[in-house]
């Protein structure tokens, strides 16, 4: 189960809503080649047609990536975060893509579209609510229930898996992660049914975790900026104070097991703000649990009415974000002006 809470703080009135709860699953380094994005590629292919190419195709065609992120699901990304509009990354897992996620609109990821109507997507695929998947560890059927269906379909496109998160206050395509069949087992993003083995990443050592964590923030603040620039709000900065606000909210209500914006032993987001001396104006946080990464946590955000404001809000300069396991915190502050 997925859960995500909206608390706004105000400096001046100090109010505080809390709408209903919802249960909804720099500079560029010399070395890195000009990221034009598949406009070399011919029209009949694109990010699609990644999966399954060498590490040394990967480079060949892009450069190196702007960073290389750790994974939960044993493949690392390779992040490509050059412009807002041509924003993707690439999973790598021995020497391979079997991954890719896309939300920069103006990356080829044919016969899909950012920013497509949902409705021409419907008229060009066929969208299922059973999907099986056949590998030589057993045979797996992904059941989506009818809200997988209306906001995150998953396709066949050849033997790539395409999950399209749809953005439903616009009716179109916000982005898409493409999948080979291990990768998506593995991930378990639909209720599973299956025979066989079990397809399961390898446990993670404490350093490992903690580098995935900061990798889930990172791409957090990434996606963010994505989608509001997509939406003509300025980007956000990040806020390392504010960062290590909603990483200990995270990490206290991944350890004492609860889930919500007032801390037990902490308080609210204005009390957890002062006591680590952030000096701000006006501070927004939203908070997600249970989504696979922040990829997913994101477009969770993005579906909802509250969340999204505070996502979208123009007066938010500055974002820290925290995550422990799979809770994830995004403190938005305005600062104060010295």
């Amino acid at each position: 189960m997925k859960w995500f809470l909206i608390v706004l703080l105000l400096s001046v009135s100090f109010f505080y809503f809390f709408p209903e709860d919802l249960s909804f699953p720099e500079q560029k380094p010399e070395h890195v080649k000009e990221n034009n994005l598949l406009t070399e590629v011919p029209a009949s292919e694109g990010v699609v047609s990644l999966i399954g190419k060498s590490v040394e195709e990967v480079k060949k065609q892009f450069g190196n990536p702007m960073r290389i992120d750790y994974s939960a699901y044993d493949y690392k990304w390779w992040i490509y975060n050059h412009q807002p509009q041509t924003y993707f990354q690439i999973g790598i897992l021995r020497n391979r893509v079997v991954t890719a996620y896309v939300c920069g609109e103006k990356v080829n990821i044919r016969p899909l579209q950012i920013n497509q109507p949902v409705k021409e997507v419907f008229k060009k695929l066929s969208i299922d609510s059973s999907i099986s998947v056949s590998h030589e560890s057993g045979i797996y059927h992904f059941e989506l229930s009818e809200e997988d269906l209306t906001f995150q379909p998953l396709v066949k496109l050849g033997d790539v898996y395409a999950q399209i998160y749809i953005d439903r206050f616009t009716g179109k395509v916000s982005s898409v992660r493409f999948m080979d069949a291990e990768t998506l087992i593995k991930m378990r993003p639909y209720e599973l049914v299956y025979r066989g083995e079990l397809l399961t990443p390898k446990p993670l050592s404490a350093e490992e975790q903690k580098k995935v964590e900061q990798a889930n923030a990172k791409q957090i603040l990434d996606i963010t900026n994505v989608v509001r620039q997509r939406h003509h709000v300025r980007m956000v900065r990040w806020d390392e104070k504010t960062a290590n606000v909603a990483y200990k909210h995270s990490k206290d209500m991944r350890e004492n097991q609860f889930f919500s914006h007032d801390s037990p032993v902490h308080g609210d987001l204005k009390n957890r703000l002062e006591t680590s001396e952030v000096k701000f104006q006006i501070a927004g946080e939203n908070i997600a649990a249970q989504y696979v990464d922040g990829i997913a946590a994101v477009a969770g955000w993005l579906n909802s009415q509250s969340h999204r404001e505070t996502l979208l809000n123009e007066q938010f300069t500055h974002l820290g974000v925290g995550v422990s396991d799979k809770y994830y915190t995004q403190n938005f502050i305005k600062p104060q002006p010295f």
